[in-house]
């Protein structure tokens, strides 16, 4: 697939409450944003991504993900990325992959990847949770693992990742949800207990509502090793949207609005690292 840059301009208005969504408390069933001044954001608790026919949305600390049972992997997973937390001391990594005994039709296991050559690759990256020892852990549930090749998960999808901090840190709140694009017949299953999708391609979609600058912008990529720079693969949201059926920030704010954040996007308000790109083509695609 073929990202198309973009020119993007949005004017947005303000936002309140964080309780639900970092209490942990479930923020699934939110009402319209009919409910809310039509200047205003309906509030973070509308924050999630429409639902997905025989999916279920499941609530953790810090995290939630839509679970889809047919491809054994989430359709998409949302949190909020903050400077406050990414500045906070990062707790030891322990890789403590295992089933996740929330998903009420069983999710996928760490056998299921042995000997497939593919990667146990973290859609909610373990380092955005670094903050918390059991938000961190809880990135280690097979709920948000998928099959990435390794050169990707190891390369572009790192560097994104790690693009994506940079940025929380530069613009001091994002809104994150990324996932495998379903919507595409996969490369194949691994897998001897489950038939876990191999999806040919990953998104992560990005949402900056803080003043100065108010802006989105999306990613999408094929799940394989690539050396191309990561602004060719920036898309809008809506193009995310339209390839994966998903309808993110469905009632986080006015349609009006909404379709005005989702429709372009100006790629020189995100930053670009020319050092990780470096390290990506020299080392980490190896």
């Amino acid at each position: 697939m073929i990202a198309k840059v973009g020119i993007f301009g949005a004017i947005v208005g303000g936002l309140y409450f964080l309780f639900n969504f970092f209490s942990g408390g479930s923020i699934s069933e939110p009402t319209t944003a009919a409910d809310a001044d039509p200047s205003a954001y309906a509030g973070e608790a509308h924050f999630l991504p429409g639902k997905i026919s025989g999916s279920q949305v499941y609530n953790y600390q810090d995290f939630d993900l839509s679970y889809n049972e047919k491809y054994e992997q989430a359709d998409w997973v949302a949190y909020i990325l903050t400077r406050e937390n990414l500045d906070k001391p990062w707790g030891e990594r322990v890789d403590n992959f295992r089933p996740d005994p929330a998903i009420r039709t069983g999710s996928a296991t760490p056998s299921d990847y042995q000997g497939s050559g593919y990667d146990r690759g973290h859609l909610v990256p373990a380092a955005d949770m670094a903050f918390d020892a059991v938000a961190m852990d809880e990135t280690f549930l097979m709920s948000n693992i998928s099959p990435q090749s390794r050169n990707f998960n190891q390369g572009i999808w790192r560097e994104l990742e790690e693009l994506t901090r940079d940025w929380a840190k530069k613009f001091k709140r994002l809104y994150i949800v990324s996932g495998p694009v379903l919507s595409e017949a996969p490369k194949g299953y691994i897998g001897k207990g489950n038939q876990v999708a191999i999806p040919v391609a990953y998104f992560k979609v990005i949402l900056d509502i803080d003043e100065p600058e108010q802006k989105g912008i999306a990613f999408l990529l094929n799940n394989e090793v690539n050396y191309e720079p990561l602004y060719k693969f920036a898309v809008s949201i809506d193009e995310v949207e339209e390839l994966t059926g998903i309808n993110f920030f469905e009632d986080f704010m006015p349609e009006a609005l909404e379709n005005q954040m989702e429709s372009s996007f100006n790629i020189d308000l995100w930053p670009m690292s020319k050092s990780k790109y470096d390290l990506r083509v020299e080392k980490w695609n190896k």
